[in-house]
């Protein structure tokens, strides 16, 4: 039996590369793993309890780099957590610590080196947060997901081995004829994913919504993932230009609050681009191998995203577009340029294979058992 204690959280980029890489367990016949997670309180407990993770919480605290009246609450509770977390840990004693990053992780990661057990710590992006920052002095072992994360941690303990996918996601891939059946797309016209994470992305949605007859009218068929609460909007806009190009309309546009896992495959099957923000979905849009236009976020922390973005692009399978030049005339000329060189798409399809690295999960799940057999 080995003991693995999960940490990290915050966001579906913190706990899907957790749940990917327990899933990674699964596969091994000879291992018995115990699973536990600690960490803040938040709306993914329920997904990790569903598999079969016993869950364990500590006070939330947010480690910041500058002034903040929050920091007076937050400092507190940082201590509170550590000293949870010095009980929580002794009390699961786990072989192993996995850290993804995040809100609450670091307490976990000092109680866990205070108790002398190994950690192991994923980073998603191309400028590490301050908690993997910190966690990095503390961790046995890094793995990071770009090339240009490397210098931001000791090199003879850091490898790049990519993002976690959840095997729910790169199992069961479709081709692109059934994938745009099963979104009653035409087969003949070109189409695009739009996605803005899981919290949706003004920017991108009120592009799609105030362009989407110019789009239609050039034969593009668009899925949209528009976020939780953009739906109505959505369907407003439908309703505005029903009587414009209806028919049309109806079947060259869906719209979708969150997109499922069934969906979510088949809507990257049926893509000839995706325009998307340059969070972890990166890595999903480079196993599909799509081509893409990456919006990154200016408000993310240590402006990751636009690192992100940039490294990626310079796989040559993406175009980055800033928010200076995200405007109409840009985005659906650059659009347009794209659907209509198929070698240049091919190319960035190509390209985001090439980048594409299936196997991150699998490799951490190796590490974590190889640390966890040693104690």
């Amino acid at each position: 039996m080995i003991r693995v204690l999960l940490t990290g959280g915050g966001s579906g980029g913190h706990i899907y590369p957790l749940l990917a890489v327990t899933e990674e367990f699964e596969k091994m016949p000879d291992v018995n793993v115990q699973l536990s997670y600690l960490g803040p309180r938040g709306p993914f407990d329920a997904i990790l309890k569903e598999k079969d993770i016993t869950v364990y919480s500590i006070a939330s605290s947010k480690l910041r780099r500058y002034f903040s009246v929050a920091n007076f609450i937050d400092v507190p509770k940082l201590f509170l957590s550590f000293f949870q977390s010095l009980y929580w840990v002794y009390k699961i004693m786990p072989d192993v610590v996995f850290s993804k990053g995040g809100p609450g992780a670091f307490p976990v990661v000092l109680a866990a080196r205070f108790y002398f057990i190994p950690v192991i710590i994923q980073d998603s992006d191309a400028v590490p947060g301050l908690t993997n920052r910190l966690c990095g002095h503390f961790a046995t072992r890094i793995a990071v997901s770009f090339p240009e994360t490397v210098k931001y941690f000791p090199k003879s303990k850091t490898a790049v081995v990519g993002n976690p996918i959840r095997k729910e996601i790169m199992e069961g891939a479709f081709r692109k004829e059934q994938a745009r059946e099963y979104f009653k797309l035409n087969p003949l016209r070109s189409t695009i994913l739009v996605l803005g994470g899981s919290q949706g992305a003004a920017q991108i949605n009120s592009f799609i919504f105030n362009n989407l007859k110019v789009l239609i009218e050039d034969d593009i068929q668009i899925i949209h993932q528009v976020g939780p609460g953009n739906k109505r909007e959505a369907d407003d806009t439908v309703r505005s230009l029903q009587r414009e190009i209806g028919e049309q309309l109806n079947s060259g546009y869906s719209s979708f609050e969150l997109l499922d896992v069934l969906q979510y495959k088949n809507a990257f099957s049926a893509a000839d681009i995706v325009l998307s923000r340059s969070g972890s979905t990166i890595f999903e849009i480079a196993f599909f191998g799509k081509a893409s236009i990456l919006v990154p976020l200016e408000s993310a922390a240590n402006d990751h995203q636009r690192a992100n973005a940039y490294s990626y692009a310079r796989s040559g399978a993406a175009v980055v577009l800033e928010k200076e030049n995200f405007t109409p005339h840009i985005v659906l000329s650059k659009i347009k340029e794209l659907l209509s060189h198929a070698d240049m798409l091919h190319a960035m399809e190509l390209a985001a294979k090439n980048f594409s690295r299936p196997n991150a999960a699998k490799e951490i799940a190796e590490e974590i058992i190889t640390f966890g057999l040693r104690k």
